[in-house]
């Protein structure tokens, strides 16, 4: 029997450091999910309004694109884990905060908002340096490997997160927020017990030509900035997840609990994609790969949003994050591994920008289209959108389409 690759099945779990961190993921990761379906509940229920869950979305985006440049160079020029403890206290925080508003008879849904640009405050600045601290944890040839599983963590807890938050909310919107604090708290003393050391470089002092240079290198990267890109079009186009207190609520009519299913089914296509690729990552044509997985994921929103069977929805949902999962292994992979390790802060910030505005901004794209046109036109409108991005990029950036290998 052939011997296993050294980048392939727990080869990244060898490592105790990545193991904290990947639990350190697993934990944070729940609690946000569940948090998210809590939050997203209480606004749809007590507005009516799809406006208003887009503005959340668009509440937890600001502080991204507000400190793009800051962060990057934060996580680049001091200890990364540091940089994570330091926004793990203030998430703990507004955790409590929400308890403490629902507890004490919070009506009014503004502290919902103020709330939430704390927590895109926290996650401005700690995803950058979670993404650039991966490749210090484990020896380059198995970052593929940690990509893998490091996302298989983020969808195992878009599963669990959802599922258990509208279990949950069952007994109350303040068990929702107090489990979640409990969880981030744990994730700050895992985090805590990493020994991280910074691999060897000059550290830049902060200069405008500093701050820009992630930008300016991703721009000189036409696979980087073709990958980016076109996760943030398909996604912001064709994410339909703002929407689903609307389809829960008003369309297949299943309640909070039907509400946490759906948000977790497109975890569960990804987190099963993604232990796939953590044992058989992928070989060759990756580029081609990625426009395929995007196509799928745009006719899959397609079929969702005229869907009226909740078994249907439910299986497109998962074959959206199945596809989904492809493009994030693949973009997260080549930016890492095409990247420096004194420019990945960097990198990343843009890439967090990236990311979030495909998740955050595309809610708030979702929620007002669904506004001005309706829930279900809005959702069908968005993958077809979707579809002519994948055939746009594949157009305009052939070096990432005819991208073969991630790691040569």
């Amino acid at each position: 029997m052939p011997a296993e690759p050294r980048s392939s099945g727990w080869v990244a779990f060898r490592h105790r450091d990545f193991t904290l961190y990947c639990l350190a993921r697993l934990l944070s990761a729940t609690a946000l999910q569940m948090q998210t379906v809590a939050i997203g509940w209480l606004v749809y229920d007590r507005t009516s309004n799809p406006l208003a869950l887009g503005l959340v979305g668009l509440a937890a985006f600001l502080p991204a694109i507000g400190f793009a440049l800051i962060t990057g160079h934060v996580a680049d020029r001091f200890d990364r884990r540091t940089v994570l403890l330091g926004c793990y206290a203030p998430t703990i925080a507004a955790s409590c905060g929400l308890f403490l508003w629902l507890a004490g008879g919070g009506q009014a849904i503004w502290p919902i908002f103020v709330l939430t640009v704390l927590f895109g405050t926290t996650r401005a600045f700690a995803n950058p340096a979670g993404q650039a601290l991966v490749p210090n944890l484990v020896p380059l040839e198995q970052l593929g490997n940690a990509v893998a599983w490091n996302s298989s963590a983020w969808q195992t807890a878009t599963i669990a997160g959802p599922a258990l938050g509208g279990l949950l909310y069952a007994f109350g919107g303040t068990v929702v927020f107090a489990v979640s604090a409990a969880l981030f708290t744990i994730t700050f003393v895992l985090i805590a017990c990493i020994r991280y050391r910074k691999a060897k470089g000059v550290v830049e002092k902060a200069t405008w030509e500093t701050l820009i240079a992630g930008v300016r290198f991703i721009r000189q990267k036409q696979a980087i900035l073709g990958a980016i890109s076109l996760d943030l079009f398909a996604v912001l186009l064709g994410g339909a997840t703002a929407l689903l207190p609307i389809y829960a609520r008003d369309i297949l009519v299943v309640g909070p609990a039907g509400l946490g299913l759906l948000r977790s089914m497109p975890a569960i296509g990804a987190a099963s994609t993604a232990l796939f690729l953590a044992w058989r990552p992928l070989e060759r044509r990756t580029g081609r790969r990625m426009f395929q997985a995007v196509a799928v994921f745009g006719l899959a929103t397609v079929g969702f949003g005229l869907s009226r069977s909740l078994v249907l929805s439910l299986l497109l949902l998962f074959g959206m994050g199945a596809a989904d999962m492809v493009s994030v292994f693949i973009r997260q992979t080549l930016v890492q591994i095409d990247t420096p390790d004194a420019m990945r802060g960097r990198v990343s910030a843009v890439n967090s920008v990236f990311i979030g505005a495909s998740n955050e901004l595309g809610e708030f794209e979702s929620g007002t289209l669904a506004w001005l046109i309706g829930t279900i036109p809005a959702v069908v409108v968005g993958g077809l959108g979707t579809l002519l991005v994948a055939a746009l990029w594949a157009r305009w950036f052939p070096e990432l389409r005819n991208r073969d290998r991630l790691v040569s």
